[in-house]
């Protein structure tokens, strides 16, 4: 195994043979995904399903978490066409996981709220702790979601069910998530890495024709999921623009319940 990371990048990447290990590395903010963490694993993603040696991915998160969602301590008010570039920036790690026709594996440790939710469900296969947690917290901050949640939630729990995690959110524990159908494999608290590479190092010996087959095949529900990234763009671009996701952020930054006006 040779270890290509830096130690204080956005991410850590592990080259393991035909298996490529990529670590969200933000511990201190719970792995909470800024810009400059998206690009960067927009483009790891990117690499490895271009490189003919890989043949699976496993995302992690590092310090305990496996992502607590957008950082919004960066989430200042910004132009619509900034708004979109950086809502942009984080479709294209979902992009790269639909596109690319290796199986990605999720390894879930501990939270998994808002985009980091997404980000799990939008891979492969999702590997979760007993003890994690996930929460689909968009409206907390006055935002619907993105990074694909919109196809890969109900794609999973069906609309109506998916409907009330998004209007209505709220923490689940890993049980509650495998009941639902949100993880595919529930393990031991602290095993969720090992479970998920285990995995992966089958998908490895699987046939990776096939494999890609299979995923692009049963990768596009009644609605095409790369619409449904383009909408959430649109619906992003609109509402960081809103009073309400304004009061959603100072609410967040000063510790106090929001006080949305629909504006």
């Amino acid at each position: 195994m040779s270890n290509a990371s830096i130690d204080d990048g956005p991410i850590l990447l592990d080259h393991r043979g035909a298996l490529r290990l990529i670590t969200l590395n933000r511990p201190h903010l719970r792995n909470a995904i800024d810009v400059p963490l998206r690009t960067a694993l927009a483009e790891a993603i990117e690499a490895a399903m271009d490189d003919d040696i890989v043949r699976a991915l496993v995302i992690t998160g590092s310090g305990g978490a496996f992502c607590s969602g957008g950082d919004i301590s960066t989430m200042d008010p910004l132009t619509p066409d900034q708004v979109r570039t950086r809502a942009q920036a984080a479709q294209r790690v979902v992009r790269a996981i639909w596109k690319g026709a290796k199986p990605v594996v999720a390894a879930v440790e501990g939270p998994a709220f808002g985009a980091g939710a997404a980000l799990a469900l939008a891979c492969d296969r999702v590997v979760a702790a007993r003890d994690s947690s996930f929460g689909t917290t968009f409206t907390a901050v006055g935002l619907a979601g993105d990074m694909g949640i919109f196809a890969s939630l109900p794609a999973r729990i069906g609309v109506a069910a998916a409907k009330q995690l998004l209007m209505l959110p709220r923490r689940i524990g890993g049980e509650e998530a495998s009941r639902l159908g949100l993880v595919d494999s529930l393990v031991d608290s602290g095993t969720a890495l090992d479970s998920a590479l285990a995995d992966a190092d089958r998908l490895v010996q699987g046939p990776p024709l096939a494999l890609a087959a299979i995923k692009s095949q049963l990768g596009t529900p009644e609605r095409n999921r790369f619409d449904v990234l383009d909408d959430e763009v649109e619906n992003q671009v609109t509402l960081w623009q809103s009073d309400d996701f304004a009061e959603g952020v100072a609410a967040f930054r000063g510790k106090r319940t929001a006080h949305f006006r629909g504006r």
